[in-house]
């Protein structure tokens, strides 16, 4: 059973709490996002595979996860990049936020999230138990789509998305 880092709003750990379980019942929890950009400035999204257990088939960042107990943060962000994309890149931390968002399947994502960008050329090879499909898009067309079809994607890469937009868009060309 994989379990998440429970913290209170300032991140501090609380305990720990199987992943499934903490969506449940709405616990704040550790969660870290990746956004990774090529060189033209495009940000890479992945779309989730069908057999997630809960926004299956949505388009999201680059990839997301929670930390194991013991784990950092950055160990945790390098660790599933490679695990879901099949891809690694220097990253760095930009920034964190909590945010509270209610999913399908009665969950609830309830994250201390920790936000971090790479620059990157390299090809996705991406996990098909983890990524239906991917691509990189242009800012400006991504913002659009999320405008014109917002139920396309998921509920956190939405608030990252819109409420962080300055800070992850000035992170690109870094």
């Amino acid at each position: 059973m994989e379990q998440v880092i429970l913290v209170d709003q300032h991140d501090n750990e609380t305990g720990t709490m199987e992943k499934q379980q903490a969506h449940i019942e709405g616990l704040l929890h550790r969660a870290i996002s990746v956004f990774i950009y090529n060189t033209k400035g495009e940000m890479l999204l992945q779309q989730r595979a069908a057999d997630k257990y809960h926004s299956a088939n949505l388009w999201t960042n680059t990839c997301c996860s929670h930390p194991r107990p013991g784990e950092t943060a950055g160990d945790a962000a390098t660790r599933r990049l490679r695990e879901e994309m099949g891809m690694t890149c220097e990253l760095t931390e930009a920034f964190n936020f909590i945010y509270k968002a209610k999913l399908d399947n009665d969950l609830t994502e309830h994250e201390y999230d920790h936000v971090f960008t790479g620059i990157t050329d390299n090809i996705p090879k991406p996990d098909p138990a983890e990524v239906a499909a991917w691509k990189y898009i242009e800012l400006a067309q991504l913002e659009k789509d999320i405008d014109d079809q917002p139920g396309k994607y998921t509920e956190w890469f939405k608030i990252c998305l819109l409420d962080w937009r300055d800070k992850l868009y000035a992170l690109k060309s870094d």
